[in-house]
């Protein structure tokens, strides 16, 4: 089993698809071209207004299929999946390789896409950005009801005509730095080819 803690685990999601609040529960799923991702801070805030607007309607297909198509527009997925592995990534075949990539984002979609209609009521404010070069830091805060608001820091970068997220820190918890020691562990233990085989159960 991976070693991040639920707790950590739905923050993360809840801020990484998360969003504003809303009026009224959307009867379909909005169309992901309403994100705006010309600058960080709208980047951030209207990618959120996406996420949460499928998770009102309630219906977790429409959400999973929703959530692949936020994660393959505006999330930095090769990169993110290098990162993980890289203390690993001179050991391993290009075979190896390759379906660990083709394994990742339904790895992600699956571990994370049911748990998330936990924050349907939930809000993300962006809170400031810091620029950095091409990239920028996006501070939010998420806010669940009955629960005390988190902290998160999303980084985005430029790629191409707009930003990507690159990675996300959740109530001082860098989420690249935790799932890269959680993968680092269970390939010691188990190797590679098992990582590869338990990313592709989850999905």
């Amino acid at each position: 089993m991976m070693r991040l803690s639920s707790h950590i685990r739905h923050a993360v999601l809840a801020a990484l698809i998360g969003g504003a609040s809303f009026s009224a529960p959307a009867l379909v799923a909005p169309a992901a071209a309403a994100v705006n991702n010309q600058e960080p801070g709208p980047f951030v805030d209207t990618l959120a207004d996406e996420g949460f607007a499928v998770l009102r309607t309630g219906n977790r297909a429409a959400a999973r299929t929703q959530f692949r198509t936020l994660l393959s527009q505006y999330f930095s997925v090769d990169t993110i999946g290098d990162r993980l592995i890289r203390s690993w990534r001179a050991k391993i075949t290009p075979a190896q390789y390759s379906a660990y990539k083709a394994a990742f984002p339904n790895f992600i979609i699956g571990t994370y896409a049911d748990r998330l209609f936990d924050y349907a009521k939930a809000d993300l404010k962006v809170v400031r950005t810091v620029p950095s070069g091409t990239s920028a830091a996006v501070m939010t805060q998420v806010t669940k009801p009955g629960s005390s608001p988190l902290n998160a820091v999303w980084t985005v970068d430029k790629v191409g005509g707009g930003y990507k997220v690159s990675n996300l820190t959740v109530a001082g918890v860098n989420l690249a730095v935790t799932q890269a020691a959680d993968f680092d562990a269970y390939i010691r233990r188990n190797g590679f080819d098992k990582l590869v085989a338990f990313m592709k159960s989850r999905g």
